[in-house]
């Protein structure tokens, strides 16, 4: 496993490779950002970004969602991935807005796991990018980068992967860190084919130097 200080050393050169990564979820308010998080699950955030226009534009607060009916909301948000559970838990946590946050979105992290669909990893970027608290949500991305670098052990769970993070890691360095994991797991170091012949990371790499021998002996 890396050590902290490789860890570091790890990240510097991500940060340069994507120095202005951030949240590619639109949004213009902490109320879209959490929508489209609960929505992002399980699907791309290139989708979310296409219906989410249209339905910021037809609801702008907690109010609209707990009006609409169900199967409305459903039609609305069909073309993304298991949209009944997620219409249900929209309306479902604006209603839970409003009776006990005053239609506002809540700022702490355990206040918004209590909400529906949101678990730690929604909680996590809503309290992050929204609100600016030093956060680090694990998603594919970071999990599969954490792993393969070898920040983390293959069998750690995603909260034990969470919690390594944040050790190895300054948490003036959490929030940007996790875009950055994001982006470099999104455009680089892809699930299928990471691009291990071009990676600056590559020496440091337990899972890469596999990949390229695996692929020399091919």
């Amino acid at each position: 496993m890396l050590t902290i200080k490789q860890t570091q050393e790890a990240l510097n050169v991500i940060a340069e490779m994507y120095p202005d990564a951030e949240c590619e979820l639109h949004h213009s308010n902490p109320f879209e950002l959490l929508i489209a998080v609960v929505l992002s699950a399980q699907c791309t955030d290139a989708l979310v970004n296409k219906v989410t226009p249209a339905l910021f534009a037809k609801y702008k607060k907690p109010e609209d969602y707990v009006r609409v009916p169900l199967e409305e909301l459903e039609q609305d948000i069909r073309s993304i991935g298991l949209y009944r559970n997620k219409a249900k838990n929209i309306k479902k946590l604006s209603q839970a807005l409003i009776e006990q946050y005053g239609g506002e979105v809540p700022k702490e992290r355990d206040e918004l796991v209590t909400l529906a669909g949101v678990g730690r990893k929604t909680a996590n970027v809503v309290a992050s990018v929204a609100f600016g608290f030093p956060a680090i949500a694990v998603d594919t991305h970071v999990e599969r980068v954490s792993k393969r670098l070898g920040i983390c052990r293959w069998k750690d769970n995603v909260r034990e992967v969470e919690e390594t993070l944040m050790r190895k890691l300054p948490k003036e360095r959490w929030s940007q860190a996790h875009h950055q994991l994001i982006f470099f797991g999104r455009y680089h170091c892809k699930a299928q084919n990471p691009q291990c012949e071009i990676c600056p990371l590559l020496e440091m790499c337990r899972e890469g130097q596999k990949r390229m021998k695996r692929r020399a002996k091919g």
